[in-house]
């Protein structure tokens, strides 16, 4: 008989190991790409014609656009599940 010799090898952090994955690294990509386009959207459509910008108003754009980034990737079809 003849035995291989087991090399274990100590694993990360759990929370590095979570923000080193390409699955996250995609998200955080995609909701600030998200985030972008609501502040663009918000200056195109309601800011110009504003003499004053509310920062609670591009900040409800913002984030809108943030989560609509992170459901593409986050959604059942784009883990293929649907």
């Amino acid at each position: 008989m003849e035995f291989k010799q087991l090399e274990l090898k100590k694993e990360s952090n759990w929370f590095k190991r979570i923000i080193q994955s390409p699955h996250t690294k995609k998200s955080i990509i995609y909701t600030s790409i998200g985030a972008i386009g609501g502040l663009v959207y918000f200056y195109f459509t309601e800011g110009k014609h504003m003499d004053v910008i509310v920062a609670g108003d591009f900040v409800k754009s913002m984030l809108f656009g943030g989560f609509l980034g992170f459901f593409i990737t986050n959604s059942p079809c784009a883990r293929n599940k649907c």
